[in-house]
């Protein structure tokens, strides 16, 4: 059993401006056709399941352009650069 902390490599292919235009049209998106886009969102990241993304907009491919953990990254960046 490994007590090292496991290090996770960054490769984030798609700059930070890319990924908040597609959260920003997924988020829309999610709000025009009435659902809640925070739990839409974590359910998306949480499960890999694309049909927690409405249609509307494109919005399910583009949030399929990424990958989850770099949707998770880019989150998490923006939320600690906000409290810390």
């Amino acid at each position: 059993m490994r007590n090292e902390t496991q290090k996770f490599d960054s490769y984030m292919r798609g700059g930070q401006g890319e990924i908040k235009e597609i959260l920003e049209t997924v988020y829309e998106a999610l709000i025009e056709k009435g659902y809640n886009p925070f739990t839409q969102i974590v359910g998306y990241i949480l499960s890999g399941d694309p049909t927690y993304i409405t249609s509307h907009k494109s919005a399910r491919a583009l949030i399929g352009k990424l990958e989850r953990d770099e949707l998770l990254e880019a989150l998490l960046r923006g939320f600690l650069r906000d409290v810390l």
